[in-house]
């Protein structure tokens, strides 16, 4: 076997390593990256967070795309890194290769599904690396640790080559501990296009209502020195029908895709599935076609109000998340709790199918705090571009 990276953090996965060297010239050239274990490189098994998908799948025939540009671009491989099992959960605490640690924040999840991926870029393991977001996957794990974040408008990077959760809301993200890098990464990934200029600036009046006042708090200088670039915002409130309500939208109609995608898998294999996970999945096999119509419903007004909010190269400015990161070996039910709130806020850019940047501008009790930049679909380089400016870089 290859030599597995130097890991106290438990970031990487044992049983998939994988490592490979770049081109070694390009614009990534000197960097190492990490890839979240969704990916496929080929002559190697894809793990997906769960011991039963590596035992019932075969080796990839090729490498994912999206890993293939990252070392075209001249960036070295070090390895697979952990993930949430079936990418289904926004902890990071999987019940069968455990929890990387959280480097940022001691005694604390680091977030998922994206786990590793967070837990080594905030750990100085690796410059960079590769994760998804369906839910959340990118954007909770770069709040709990203190690292820039991407979620890419949906589609624009291919995953093609990677365990699908819910087609309809996955996107290839990644990680980097400076705003200059993640950009630096996103025209690999996304093409050196043109940035636009940047158009009104909004503050979500509403997301901000679902925190609690320290966490509003503790925000307000992440705030003042992202209107010191973009300017004063104006407060809007995104959801007509309230955010609650659009995450239980979101959380139907990624459930349904969800079993369309997996449900034939599980009902084969039969796999021992971690707490949580277990019980999602289970419950996935209950939505009902009613449900799912009215979801629909309820996403295609999210969709058409965001298009209005977001027209003109508009930005948004948001809590990428409630609270800093739970504790480890939080009782199921408050993390059910925070998740709910989490995904209220998490779940605007997945139904809207839009960029979204986290900066890890603000602190709470001494751990991390995102501030998330929302745009319009398409100006994925503009957000990492604006990103950039505000960090001072």
């Amino acid at each position: 076997m290859a030599n597995i990276p130097d890991d106290a953090l438990g970031a990487f996965c044992r049983y998939t390593h994988v490592a490979l060297k770049g081109s070694g010239s390009g614009p990534l050239a000197g960097l190492s990256f990490g890839v979240k274990d969704i990916y496929d490189i080929a002559g190697h098994k894809t793990g997906f967070g769960s011991p039963d998908w590596l035992a019932t799948h075969e080796p990839a025939a090729r490498t994912a795309p999206v890993v293939a540009q990252l070392l075209a671009a001249g960036a070295d491989m070090v390895g697979k890194t952990q993930t949430d099992e079936l990418t289904y959960s926004l902890n990071g605490e999987n019940a069968h290769y455990g929890t990387p640690v959280n480097v940022n924040a001691p005694g604390r999840i680091p977030g998922g599904s994206s786990s590793g991926s967070a837990a080594a870029v905030a750990g100085i393991l690796v410059d960079f690396a590769l994760g998804s977001d369906t839910g959340g996957s990118v954007r909770a794990p770069a709040s709990f640790c203190g690292v820039y974040g991407i979620r890419p408008t949906h589609g624009r990077v291919s995953l093609e080559g990677a365990c699908a959760l819910a087609k309809s809301f996955d996107t290839a993200g990644w990680f980097a501990r400076d705003a200059a890098l993640l950009e630096r990464v996103g025209r690999v990934l996304l093409g050196d296009a043109p940035v636009p200029g940047q158009g009104p600036v909004l503050l979500a009046g509403d997301a901000f209502a679902l925190l609690d006042a320290v966490a509003r708090e503790a925000l307000q200088p992440a705030l003042a020195r992202a209107g010191a670039v973009l300017g004063t915002p104006r407060t809007v409130m995104v959801s007509n029908e309230g955010l609650p309500q659009w995450f239980q939208a979101f959380r139907i109609l990624q459930g349904a895709e969800i079993r369309a995608q997996l449900g034939d898998w599980v009902d084969r294999a039969k796999p021992k599935l971690g707490p949580g996970v277990k019980e999602r999945i289970e419950w996935t096999a209950t939505i009902k076609p009613a449900e799912i119509a009215q979801a629909q419903a309820t996403r295609d007004a999210a969709r058409a109000r965001m298009d209005a909010l977001l027209a003109n190269n508009a930005v948004l400015l948001l809590p990428t998340v409630p609270d800093i990161a739970p504790l480890l070996n939080t009782p199921p039910a408050q993390l059910d709790d925070f998740r709910a709130k989490a995904m209220s806020l998490l779940c605007i850019a997945g139904l809207a199918g839009l960029p979204q940047v986290t900066l890890p501008l603000a602190k709470l009790n001494g751990c991390p705090l995102g501030l998330s930049l929302v745009a319009g679909r398409g100006n994925d380089m503009l957000l990492l571009a604006l990103a950039r400016q505000i960090s001072g870089q």
